[in-house]
């Protein structure tokens, strides 16, 4: 059996652990958190490595990727450094890969409804989702990236790629240096809700990215409307049914009443692929169309 873990600095409220078979392979995939505390996230891929077949950075990226070039975060590269052996991804794959599939399921699934609420998105953070802010833009959204508001507290709407492009080339080569807390939210820091910039939530007819960070700031009063987003467990998807959300779309697979991070399925894939490395994107589409992965639909409300 295959072994692919996720070792993460969120909370390890959220831990899970499954065997699924895929393409005829089993694997085993297991999420491992630390707390927020990232030395023991480091020690743990020590432990592990050259033990199992793909790990997965949890909770934080190693970096950025825009338009296909990929920034490190600095403070997150020491979290692998013991790794010597095992292959290492964050998900940056899927998220150009997988998620790049959201808008037209939805147009597939829930066009209409969305088209008569107005085809209107909110991402929360667009530079770390590049291929899904850039699908929902090539789908005919009008888009509303709070990169500003999330990352760095200041309420500033982008609401264009190019705006984006512009915000990525000036802020990357500096928010890559912070310690990666600032930016998200690690730890016991996962479990705090503090609503806010509530005008774009309601504006949206679609609210798009990290679980975690649309959790964090979202009104309680969010009749109708529709969320995209990857990482759930059941609690996280009990509270967006108490909210009023009408439908929620994850874009990872749900297994035994969760969905894992896009890091998770991309360790997955690397696991199941035998190829001892990351699969490069034209690789991880084409394991996605052999699996018949797509992004799945729940109707909450």
């Amino acid at each position: 059996m295959k072994r692919a873990v996720s070792v993460s600095i969120g909370s390890s409220k959220r831990n899970k652990a499954v065997e699924v078979t895929l393409l005829g392979e089993k694997v085993s995939i297991e999420r491992v958190g630390t707390d927020g505390d990232m030395e023991a996230a480091a020690l743990k891929y020590q432990e592990l490595d050259g033990k199992v077949d793909a790990f997965g950075v949890g909770g934080a990226d190693l970096g950025a990727i825009v338009e296909g070039k990929f920034y490190p975060f600095h403070s997150v590269q020491k979290l692998v450094r013991y790794i010597k052996q095992t292959p290492v991804v964050d998900g940056g794959g899927l998220k150009n890969t997988l998620e790049n599939r959201a808008p037209a399921f939805l147009d597939e699934k829930i066009g209409d409804y969305i088209n008569q609420r107005g085809r209107k998105v909110m991402i929360t953070v667009g530079v770390d989702r590049w291929g899904l802010s850039k699908s929902f833009s090539e789908a005919g959204y009008e888009t509303v990236f709070c990169d500003l508001m999330f990352a760095l507290d200041v309420p500033i709407p982008v609401r264009t790629m190019r705006g984006l492009r512009t915000l990525a080339a000036l802020l990357i080569p500096i928010v890559t240096r912070f310690p990666f807390e600032w930016l998200y939210p690690t730890g016991e820091k996962q479990d705090e809700h503090k609503p806010k910039f509530q005008k774009w939530y309601h504006w949206a007819t679609v609210v798009a990215g990290d679980c975690l960070y649309i959790k964090r700031h979202m009104p309680l009063d969010m009749q109708g409307k529709v969320v995209v987003t990857n990482t759930t467990t059941p609690e996280d998807v009990d509270f967006f049914r108490k909210c009023g959300i009408k439908y929620l779309v994850t874009t990872t697979p749900v297994m035994e009443g969760r969905s894992f991070g896009t890091n998770m399925m991309e360790a997955a894939l690397v696991a199941i692929s035998g190829k001892g490395r990351s699969l490069t994107w034209d690789e991880l589409n084409e394991l996605l169309d052999k699996l018949g992965f797509e992004p799945q639909l729940q109707e909450l409300n």
